[in-house]
C-alpha cells in the first residue's frame, strides 16, 4: 500500500485477546502501522501489545470515546482502519474495509455484523438495541444502514479531520456515524461474521446504562442536528393545546351577553401555551439558521486539510 494506514485497537483489559488480534491483523495488513490504545487496563494488555510489535499508546480518560478522540489528535495516517481488541472481528475483512475508502469511493466502512454473528456473540436485548437505535438514527441522518454500533470500521483522514467527537463511552461509535451523516460524508457497509468472545475475555459493555447513554445521544444529536424540526415540532404543540384550552373562554366571551368569561384560569393558559409555543417555533428558526452558517463554516475551515488524496 502506497500510503499510510494505521490500525487502531482501543483496549480496556484485553490480555487474552490482544496478541493474536495484532498477529492477525499485521498478516492481513503488513505494511499498516499498528497502533493499541491502552485505556487503563490493570491486566497486562500494555505489556503484551508491546511483545507483539504494537506502538502502545495509554489514555488516561475512561471511556472509549476519550479513546477515539485520542486516536484522532494523536495519530496521522491517509486512512484508519478501528478494530476492537477483543478478538471477535475477522481480521482477513480489514482489507475489504479499506479498499472503498483507499479508492475513494467512501469516507468511512462499518462492519456490518448482524447478519452473520455467532451464537452468544450479542448479549439478551442487544440485538432488539442496535436494530432499535440504527432506525432511530437512520431517521436521523436520513441514512439506510443495518449496524451503526459496529467497533469495525475504516475512515479517512477527511472524516478524522471534519467531525468532532465529545461522547465519553460507547455511544461513540452512534456520534461517528450521525456526524458523518450531518457532515454529507459517504458511508458504506461490509457484511462480516461477528465472533463469540473467547472464554477468557469479558464483555465491558452495560446493556441498560451504555443503552440508555447511547438513546440520549441520539436525542442530542438530533435536538442539535435538526433544530427546526425539534423545537419547532413541540412549538407547535404547544400551541395546538393553547388553542384548545382557549376554546371554552372565547365560548363564554361570545355567547355570554357581557362577554363575561368563566374559564379565566384556562384563558390564562391558553395566553401563555400560545405564547411559549410561539416562541418554540421562532427558536426553532432561529437556531437552523445558525447552525447553516456553522455547517458553512465548518465546510470552508476543513476544505484545505480534508483531501482524502483521491486518484
Amino acid at each position: 500500500m502506497g500510503q499510510k494506514v494505521a490500525v487502531l485497537i482501543p483496549c480496556y483489559n484485553e490480555a487474552a485477546t490482544i496478541g493474536k488480534v495484532i498477529d492477525d491483523f499485521r498478516s492481513a495488513l503488513p505494511e499498516a502501522e499498528i497502533i493499541v490504545f491502552d485505556n487503563r487496563s490493570t491486566d497486562a494488555t500494555a505489556e503484551i501489545a508491546r511483545d507483539h510489535g504494537a506502538t502502545v499508546c495509554r489514555e488516561p480518560r475512561q471511556g472509549k470515546g476519550y479513546v477515539v478522540e485520542s486516536m484522532f489528535d494523536r495519530i496521522d495516517a491517509d486512512f484508519y482502519l478501528m478494530v476492537d481488541g477483543d478478538d471477535t472481528y475477522p481480521a482477513e475483512y480489514a482489507e475489504k474495509l479499506l479498499r472503498p475508502v483507499m479508492d475513494g469511493e467512501a469516507d468511512m466502512v462499518v462492519g456490518a455484523r448482524l447478519a452473520d454473528h455467532a451464537a452468544g456473540s450479542f448479549r439478551p436485548l442487544h440485538v432488539f438495541g442496535n436494530r432499535l437505535v440504527c432506525r432511530l438514527a437512520n431517521w436521523v441522518g436520513r441514512g439506510s444502514l443495518t449496524d451503526i454500533m459496529s467497533g469495525y470500521r475504516a475512515f479517512n483522514r477527511r472524516l478524522v479531520r471534519c467531525i468532532p467527537v465529545v461522547s465519553a463511552g460507547f455511544e461513540i461509535e452512534t456520534e461517528m456515524t450521525l456526524q458523518a451523516m450531518y457532515y454529507h460524508l459517504k458511508i458504506l457497509e461490509v457484511p462480516i461474521p461477528y465472533r463469540s468472545r473467547p472464554p477468557d475475555s469479558f464483555s465491558k459493555l452495560r446493556t441498560f446504562q451504555d443503552g440508555a447513554r447511547v438513546l440520549w445521544k441520539l436525542f442530542s444529536l438530533f435536538r442539535a442536528f435538526k433544530p427546526l424540526t425539534f423545537f419547532g415540532a413541540v412549538g407547535l404543540i404547544l400551541l395546538m393545546l393553547g388553542l384548545l384550552a382557549g376554546i371554552p373562554p372565547v365560548h363564554d366571551y361570545l355567547t355570554e351577553p357581557d362577554h363575561y368569561v368563566h374559564h379565566v384560569p384556562l384563558a390564562v393558559l391558553a395566553v401563555g401555551l400560545v405564547l411559549l409555543g410561539t416562541g418554540f417555533v421562532f427558536l426553532g428558526i432561529l437556531l437552523h439558521a445558525v447552525n447553516w452558517r456553522f455547517k458553512e463554516l465548518h465546510n470552508v475551515l476543513t476544505r484545505s486539510g480534508g483531501d482524502v488524496r483521491r486518484p
